[in-house]
């Protein structure tokens, strides 16, 4: 099951951060998520989230093999530039694989399952590679069904009159 993304306004418009972006391109994906840089509610789409987790891949083995710390006269496999971009990247990391579990209707807490060696990664892994699925949107600051498309100006909640005073008022309508 798929959820059926609105077409993006003329002129190459991106959905507001608020959405996943279904279909992104590798920099407007890791981009987004430096935007948002500690935001764990809402929903990423798996090309937000496989395209970071390669940039960041790519980008840590680059800063460990520049210069690798030694101790003991063996080279440890990673670097003071490596530790620095683990520590900036470790909470965009952790936003992205949860707002990815929301977009397949499951809880961010599972990201615990990562503390269990191999036997938690399986399954993570497993689920981060989902499609998406409708039950997602339950995690959106703006429920779908009171937006527009992109591009657009949400909709306001449906409007309900104010019920009379309960009970009737001496003299008022007569009730049934």
């Amino acid at each position: 099951m798929t959820v059926h993304q609105p077409p993006y306004p003329a002129g190459g418009a991106v959905p507001p951060l608020e959405l996943p972006y279904y279909g992104a391109p590798p920099v407007e994906a890791v981009k987004r998520v430096f935007q948002k840089y500690a935001v764990f509610s809402g929903r990423a789409s798996r090309s937000e989230y496989w395209w970071w987790f390669l940039a960041s891949g790519l980008a840590s083995a680059v800063l460990n093999s520049i210069g690798p710390t030694v101790v003991n006269g063996q080279p440890t496999g990673t670097s003071g530039l490596g530790g620095l971009w683990f520590l900036a990247t470790v909470v965009p990391g952790l936003a992205v694989a949860a707002r990815r579990l929301h977009d397949v209707n499951l809880s961010g807490w599972l990201l615990l399952l990562a503390l269990i060696p191999v036997l938690g990664w399986i399954p993570l892994v497993v689920m981060l590679a989902q499609p998406e699925n409708p039950g997602g949107q339950r995690f959106d600051r703006y429920r779908a069904d009171y937006g527009a498309g992109y591009g657009q100006t949400p909709m306001a909640p449906p409007y309900s009159p104010p019920q009379p005073p309960y009970p009737p008022e001496p003299g008022g309508p007569a009730s049934p």
